[in-house]
């Protein structure tokens, strides 16, 4: 396809059809529409109608089509491989019977819905294919005269390929040569270069040339010409046509773009977004697995980066500046599909504007440049092609490390999920020394970090003052007022404006009891610490200011769209044009420049991320496992990423008591059938193990009929933690893991079979004479004849799995996998033959092998850093079986998101909600109304949407999937064949989802208006049945009635990305659950479906959370849990605690479980919390992993223990004792104690201050021997910290727990009042 830059805007139907029944009627692809339109309204015309293929993407877009088809006296169709047109097939067959039909397309078969013959179809289809204004216009005489057109002149060839330059002499150059030596002169006469590192190539459509439209080409031509480089534009068709001589993009790219020395250019900006594969099945490299390989393969030869520009294809330019979404249908293929090639910086260049009357009353639009995107585009182009000519020792470089400001910003430094960035950045800095940059190295990771806290080159926060940063030495820069006004002065005026309003005029005003952020006697202060070449900074806090944390201070919590302060903004452009940065690398995951405010996609020169970012090119280091946020980080920051490795994952194995209670049980187990006297003597100590390992809650000894049904449960419950993984560690950046941890992570990989008829870990059981099935399936279970419990046997098979991946490492051939697998059972192996066939499965794990060792992060970043082509590479869990994600050190990709729900995915969304109605129909012995769902946008990257599928299905609708797997609308279920009543839902979509994956939200929603008009019985339908109660709470004569009552898809303001209540919690700006739920309701009342983007709507959330009997997420992965970050409780936490406010007692909260997912669970969120505690937060093995990794690992346990307090605070869902072993383990043991003591002391005090806040707000009840050790502790720590802050000045918070909330700061309450008073 050559591009979709233009669209037909129908007219609102029933048509006229008087004008259209004497007209030759043609549907062709968008890209094709303007210039048929443009042709059709030349004089002498016949008439004609032409229809876009957009309207089949539209609800009854294709029933519309049909019909004006039916009135046509010819009919063209020039269809793509879309599924989408089939449904018009049989439509076509029919309208061929009385008239002339054309049906072309690059598929072969669609020409047999031809009625006329094939050489008139071909003549039709050279008219099109060869284009321009009088082909095009022979077209319609041709098809008007059919079946007698043999007066109409024949199509005239026009080039398939060329160059083109707006101020040529020529319309197009057909060789490289040819316009090499006129552009040599062109050239020289203005100055330009001819180097070609400092030569910018441009890929467009043939389409936009061969119709005299490339006016944004044009444009960037010119910009990047007055930036004195030269410019090498070629144009193209997508695909190759052998038939023709049409090459095609990629071989037209190899010709064009690489000469017999290697490049000609430095850079290409590639207008076309294409993406095919005709690169053959072989790989050519590790990791040459994109579906886009064979561009993929030319771009490395090219080894420049790829700019892939975009355009509002169906909006204005006007329409887009007012859109927050910026880009909607255009996501998929112009913005994801890009990205499998490795293109990076979707940056927008142009809309449409109105050129002309079409025929019939249609409008049509022309893809006009945007002046100021055009001109920041080619400085951007220009500043990566000064990074690849600079000479290394000359290049400078800044990182920034992540802090997480709510969880403390002195013991939060270096933030990044899974990545010890400080051992990272001081590696990397090291082998950017030996590459010959003139950087200094810090001695290790935890030598940066002691400069950096001995500094204090950091933000104020609660133990930070600026008068101690400058005191210290922390701060890198003084921006004067004159300097920041120079830049600020130059912002659109509505930024400038809205950044006044928050945070006062420049430097910075205090306001509202908000002090100026980070400034110090007039000048704004830019901390870090300078490394010859390089700089190190912490990113400046972006909602909050001051040396405190309340619910004054945070301004974000008012105003979830609140700009982000002076110093924020005084940052970013200091290091580059301060600083002089020629790349900003952010390290880790993740930051929060990608989520400030602005357009979801398609960015302005007013949204924030790019107007923070300026110029400069921008890296990311960034985790392979978080394709959600990854893709944020590209598409809103212009990042290209260099992703990383997971770290290992382990099994977490029990310990201390309930490894006792599981050697007891172990016991009875053998003693039940021989030795009752013993087994009795167990019994005893058991009952005592199930107290001493707090599992009363989990395994109910009290409602146990037998002692054989008791210890079913306790072998579920022990099986549940046993065999969850957990992270060894973290990984540090350019390591690959070696001997056993190797292994490990190697079987981590291999152990998913889900939806494998056959896999190494069934062939390891069916060996041992038992089955994996049954494990699974009977987690109480016992082998009778082993007398193990399943979980134990499932256990052992994972340390085989280990066991036979160090076998491979070892160099053992996969040939002698069976002999030496029965070697390694032993005597257990029962059933040889079961090993028999192995050998591919030991291939794959050589694979695997080859794909590590051909990992190279460090490489490959420092590629990025000379401003080379990063790789494309998959994303995901690992732990899936997704070894296609190694080798890491590549730009990622995600998926293609018309093709989810998968029907695998449906299936498990299926069973989980069977489970939950199953689970509540038990518990309270009636259907769920309504469950209240955290859908987030890892359902659809990790797990092919089986969240979506689960809510489709709750609303009992099927999804239907065309013949190539994408998936097209779908199918309501019938009431008798369901055989339950149709549950509501409530759904809080993640600001990532909305952005990613707007048609799976418009999906949903249209299935939510399907069911609540189905005209079924009340208690059969509770989406009906709640509609109607909404509808007759409102006015009679309300137009957009029905549409507020069926609004039941709900997120944070367009271009924000929180749920709101955990940055209440964090800053103790609350006292009730409904102060939570005031502050839910704020952030989160905006609806979204086909027609709203962020419609303001509290009032329709209130009323679906008042119905709501369930809230519910899920887990995927062990790679990722309810800890893992703290907007799992903000948003499902805070959705609990809104639902159970406005419905006026608390709801049932489940967690599901998809690890196995074959083998689905939903539990209550409680034993979810508990699972997770104890695999992780608690268990000595994890916490010892963390403690390698000093101030790091410090700062991660304590991020954990406060998402703990989260919870609780907005559910109730943390046993007691779980605040009281925290409190054990981290502040009162000696050991731990010691180890905070010496790396991060702010860890240790944020880890007990919010333990004393649990027990002051009576969130837990603490033991009384603990709580007075803890309090002594705290003094002592509180001590300690004061001591280092005092002696230089300036007023800070300390540990003082100040609850400010909304009645106590006007502007706030002010914000909450409108939200309380909206009667929508």
């Amino acid at each position: 396809m050559t591009g979709k830059g233009l669209r037909v805007l129908p007219r609102p139907f029933p048509y006229p059809f008087q004008e259209e029944c004497m007209s030759v009627v043609c549907v062709a692809w968008s890209s094709h529409v303007g210039a048929l339109m443009s042709a059709a309204s030349r004089p002498g015309m016949p008439s004609v109608r032409v229809l876009s293929s957009r309207m089949l993407e539209d609800p009854d877009g294709v029933e519309r089509c049909l019909e004006i088809m039916r009135s046509a006296t010819a009919l063209f169709v020039f269809r793509t491989t879309d599924a989408l047109w089939d449904q018009l097939d049989e439509g076509i067959r029919l309208i061929g019977k009385t008239v002339p039909v054309v049906c072309v397309s690059y598929d072969p078969a669609a020409w047999a819905l031809s009625s006329v013959s094939v050489e008139t179809a071909q003549t039709a289809y050279r008219y099109l294919t060869y284009g321009g204004a009088e082909n095009l216009g022979n077209l319609f005489r041709f098809l008007d005269a059919l079946p007698d057109a043999a007066a109409v002149p024949e199509p005239v060839p026009v080039p398939w390929e060329g160059l083109w330059h707006p101020d040529a002499p020529v319309r197009a150059f057909a060789t490289v040569r040819g316009y090499l030596e006129w552009y040599a002169g062109y050239a020289r006469e203005r100055g330009l270069s001819l180097d070609p590192e400092r030569t910018v190539g441009l890929l467009f459509g043939r389409h936009y040339w061969v119709n005299d439209m490339p006016d944004v080409e044009a444009a960037l031509v010119h910009a990047l010409e007055a930036k004195g480089l030269g410019v090498f534009p070629a144009f193209t068709n997508t695909l190759r046509d052998k038939a023709t001589g049409n090459k095609g993009a990629t071989i037209w790219s190899r010709e064009v773009f690489l000469g017999e020395s290697g490049s000609r250019i430095g850079a290409l900006v590639k207008f076309l977004p294409y993406f095919t594969n005709n690169g053959g099945d072989m790989p050519a490299f590790v990791g040459d697995d994109s579906p886009a390989r064979e561009s993929v393969r030319v771009f490395r030869e090219l080894g420049v980066p790829i700019f892939q520009p975009v355009f509002a294809s169906s909006k204005t330019l006007e329409e887009w500046e007012a859109d927050p979404q910026g880009l909607n249908s255009e996501v998929s293929w112009a913005v994801a599909m890009p990205e499998f090639e490795g293109a990076i910086e979707p940056f927008f260049l142009g809309g449409g504007t109105l050129s002309q009357t079409g025929v019939s009353g249609t409008e049509i639009e022309r893809r006009t440049p945007h002046p100021e995107r055009v001109e920041r585009f080619a400085s951007r182009i220009a500043r990566w092609l000064r990074l690849r000519n600079k000479p290394v020792a000359e290049r400078r470089v800044a990182f920034l490390l992540n802090s997480d400001p709510c969880a403390s910003v002195e013991a939060s430094v270096g933030g990044a999920a899974k990545l010890d960035s400080l051992e990272s950045v001081s590696r990397i800095l090291r082998a950017m020394r030996q590459a010959g940059y003139a950087v200094d190295v810090p001695e290790s990771g935890a030598a940066l970090i002691e400069t950096i806290m001995e500094r204090k080159a950091i933000s104020e926060f609660r133990w930070t003052t600026v008068q101690e940063i400058e005191a210290k030495g922390g701060v890198l820069a003084h921006v004067d007022l004159a300097t920041y006004r120079q830049w600020f002065d130059a912002y659109p005026e509505n930024v400038r404006q809205k950044v006044a309003e928050a945070w006062g005029n420049p430097p910075g005003e205090p306001m509202n009891g908000v002090p100026a952020a980070m400034v110090l006697n007039g000048d704004i202060l830019v901390t870090g610490v300078r490394w010859g070449n390089a700089v190190v900074c912490i990113q400046p806090k972006r909602g909050c200011a001051g040396s405190r944390c309340d619910g004054q201070v945070c301004k974000i919590l008012h105003d979830p769209s609140v700009p982000p302060p002076h110093q924020y903004i005084a940052t970013y452009r200091w290091l580059q044009d301060g600083f002089g940065a020629d790349v900003v690398v952010h390290v880790g995951t993740h930051g929060n420049l990608e989520f400030l405010p602005g357009k979801s996609v398609g960015l302005s020169g007013a949204c924030f991320p790019d107007l923070a970012l300026h110029e400069v090119p921008h890296v990311y280091i960034y985790n392979s496992d978080n394709p959600p946020e990854g893709v944020i980080a590209k598409r809103r920051s212009y990042a290209e990423l260099v992703d990383h490795m997971q770290t290992v994952m382990v099994q977490s194995g029990l310990y201390e008591a309930l490894e006792e209670l599981d050697r007891l049980l172990g016991e009875w187990e053998q003693a039940r059938a021989g030795n009752p006297n013993r087994a009795h003597q167990l019994e005893h100590l058991i009952r005592e193990g199930i107290a001493a390992a707090n599992l009363e809650s989990q395994v109910s000894p009290e409602t146990a009929p037998d002692f054989a049904t008791l210890a079913s449960r306790i072998h579920a419950a022990l099986g549940l933690l046993r065999n969850t993984h957990m992270e060894d560690g973290m990984h540090v950046f350019g390591e690959t893991p070696q001997g056993k941890r190797r292994a490990q992570f190697i079987a981590s990989i291999v152990r998913y079979d889900a939806g494998q008829a056959d896999s190494l870990r069934k062939r390891l059981c069916t060996a041992q004479g038992f089955e994996l099935e049954t494990l699974l399936a009977e987690p109480g279970g016992v082998d009778k004849r082993l007398r193990q419990s399943h979980t134990s046997l499932l256990e052992n098979v994972e340390k085989q799995l280990v066991a036979v991946c160090e076998m491979l490492i070892g160099g053992m051939e996969p040939e002698a996998l069976p002999a030496c697998i029965r070697s390694l059972l032993g005597d257990a192996c029962l059933v040889p033959d079961a090993l028999e066939g192995l050998v591919p499965v030991g291939r794959r794990i050589l694979g695997i092998i080859e794909r590590m060792e051909a990992t190279d992060e460090t490489g490959s970043l420092l590629n990025a850093f000379t401003g080379n082509y990063v790789l494309p590479g998959p994303s995901g869990i690992i732990t899936r079986g997704r070894e296609d994600i190694l080798p890491t050190g590549r730009n990622f990709y995600t998926l293609d998101p018309r093709r989810l729900p998968t029907r695998a995915a449906w299936r498990v969304g299926q069973n989980l909600a069977r489970a939950l109605i199953a689970k509540h129909l038990e518990e309270e012995g009636r259907y769920p109304e309504n469950v209240a769902m955290f859908w987030m946008c890892n359902d659809m990257m990790w797990a092919d949407g089986e969240g979506m599928g689960q809510l489709l299905y709750l609303l009992g609708v099927v999804p239907r999937w065309l013949g190539n797997g994408m998936v097209e609308g779908f199918d309501v279920i019938p009431l008798e064949e369901l055989d339950r009543p149709r549950i509501d839902v409530t759904v809080r979509v993640s600001g990532l989802l909305r952005d990613s994956f707007p048609a799976a939200m418009h999906m949903l929603d249209a299935a939510v208006q399907a069911v609540a008009a189905l005209d079924e019985p009340l208690e059969s339908n509770f989406v009906r049945k709640h509609t109607q109660e909404r509808l007759a709470a409102v006015e009679a004569d309300d137009p957009d009635a029905w549409r507020s009552a069926t609004f039941r898809l709900f997120s944070s303001e367009p271009g924000t990305y929180q749920a709101g209540v955990n940055l209440a919690v964090y800053a103790s700006a609350w006292q009730t659950e409904a102060d939570l739920a005031d502050i839910f309701l704020h952030w989160n009342g905006y609806a979204y479906g086909k027609d709203a983007f962020g419609v303001k709507r509290p009032r329709a959330l209130e009323a679906s959370l008042s119905t709501v009997d369930v809230t519910y997420n899920k887990v995927v992965s062990d790679e990722h849990d309810l800890f893992n970050c703290c907007g799992y409780y903000g948003t499902h936490g805070g959705m609990t605690a809104a639902a159970s406010h406005f419905r006026g007692g608390q709801v049932k909260t489940y967690y599901g479980d998809t690890r196995e997912p074959e083998h689905v669970q939903v539990r209550d969120l409680a034993d979810e919390v508990r699972r997770v505690v104890r695999a992780r937060l608690l268990n000595p093995k994890w916490i010892e992993g963390m403690k390698r990794h000093g101030y790091k690992g410090a700062g991660d346990i304590s991020k954990r223990t406060g998402r703990v307090y989260g919870w609780e605070a907005t559910t109730q869902a943390v046993d007691d004792w779980i605040f009281d072993d925290i409190a054990k383990t981290f502040v009162l043991d000696p050991e731990n104690r010691a180890f905070f003591d010496e790396n991060n002391p702010w860890a240790l005090e944020e880890i007990a201050r919010r333990l004393l806040e649990a027990e002051a707000r009576h969130l837990w009840k603490a033991d009384p021997d603990v709580l007075a050790e803890l309090r002594e502790a705290y003094m002592d720590i509180e001590g300690t910290l004061e001591d280092r802050t005092e002696a230089f000045g300036g007023e800070f918070q300390g540990g003082s727990i100040d609850i400010v909330t909304s009645d106590d700061v006007a502007e706030w309450k002010r914000a909450l009042e409108v939200v309380r008073g909206n009667n929508q």
